[in-house]
């Protein structure tokens, strides 16, 4: 049994984790609650939640080791956060991840959304120019859709390291065949790629990356402090918003209330690589982002859904008992 959990805890690269029965478990989900409503989804989820959780010692030990370096950087929790928080944090997921079906088909109350910050890409897309918007694996960034009244306009198209982007997108397109998202699969920004990217920006268009996610070729990172530990972050959002000349902004979509609260902020108008100075400059950008990633998650502290090794990849955690 020890050598076995062990081999479950053996760390891996985030994009060598696959993801199961993906497309069937996307229409699983939205078709319960499509027919029976949140609280029979709840009452489904919760055997398969704490069996899925009972069964994965890795995903234990990464979200408690998640909730415990949140707690001893924020003090956040009343008391440290022990095996219920950890389940918590695991079943905010599943139920988000409804949250992102219902907005891709255009279906969640946009009276539960809240926006603050979006004044700045309105007045951008009124004047042709798009961007970068670095993202991260919390909450609910599909609800961007809510703000169609606000933002007509507004497209974005968001990048992403999976295989899965391209049956992904067959699910947008069943769900909301008009709908102003578009998944880019891609392993590293090309010429032909930074050509695509560039097209999209200047007509007007947003990309938004992931600013919290290793890329495969781990040297396209830097290490800064992320909740009082060490942490690499890629350097890519970064380098891209400085190859296209546009602005980079930040946007999260965390719980709030009975809701969403959307936020979009100005990094930087234009991000600057200064020759000789590249590599310092990379890890300031990066810096300021881990910093806005803590003061967002003191927010709402179980919207972190990072369930792979994000402090510690290519060494063993601890199993959680």
């Amino acid at each position: 049994m020890a050598a076995t959990e062990r081999l479950m805890n053996r760390s891996r690269h985030w994009a060598q984790m696959g993801e199961h029965s993906f497309v069937a478990g996307i229409w699983i989900l939205y078709w319960v609650h499509r027919l029976a409503g949140r609280r029979f989804f709840r009452g489904c989820m919760a055997p398969v939640l704490l069996l899925h959780w009972a069964l994965r010692p890795q995903l234990r030990a990464v979200s408690m080791q998640y909730l415990q370096r949140l707690q001893a950087h924020t003090g956040v929790f009343a008391k440290p956060p022990g095996a219920w928080q950890s389940l918590r944090h695991v079943g905010l997921f599943a139920e988000t991840m409804l949250d992102k079906l219902l907005a891709m088909a255009g279906k969640y109350p946009a009276e539960q959304v809240q926006s603050f910050g979006h004044e700045a890409l309105r007045e951008a897309a009124r004047r042709g120019q798009g961007g970068i918007l670095i993202t991260a694996h919390m909450g609910c960034l599909e609800l961007c859709r809510a703000l169609a009244a606000e933002l007509p306009d507004f497209r974005l198209n968001v990048l992403v390291h999976t295989a899965h982007a391209q049956d992904f997108n067959r699910v947008l397109q069943r769900l909301n065949p008009g709908g102003q998202v578009q998944l880019i699969e891609v392993s590293e920004v090309d010429a032909a790629m930074a050509m695509l990217l560039s097209d999209k920006v200047s007509a007007g268009e947003f990309v938004a990356i992931a600013g919290d996610r290793v890329p495969v070729r781990q040297s396209k990172t830097v290490e800064v402090d992320f909740l009082g530990h060490a942490a690499h972050f890629p350097v890519g959002p970064y380098v891209l918003a400085s190859l296209l000349k546009c602005p980079l902004y930040s946007l999260s979509c965390l719980h709030e209330g009975q809701g969403y609260a959307l936020r979009f902020e100005l990094l930087s108008e234009q991000v600057i690589l200064p020759r000789g100075r590249r590599d310092e400059a990379l890890k300031q950008y990066a810096a300021q982002y881990a910093d806005l990633l803590a003061l967002a998650l003191q927010r709402s502290p179980y919207d972190w859904f990072n369930f792979f090794p994000f402090w510690d990849q290519g060494h063993e955690l601890p199993v959680q008992s």
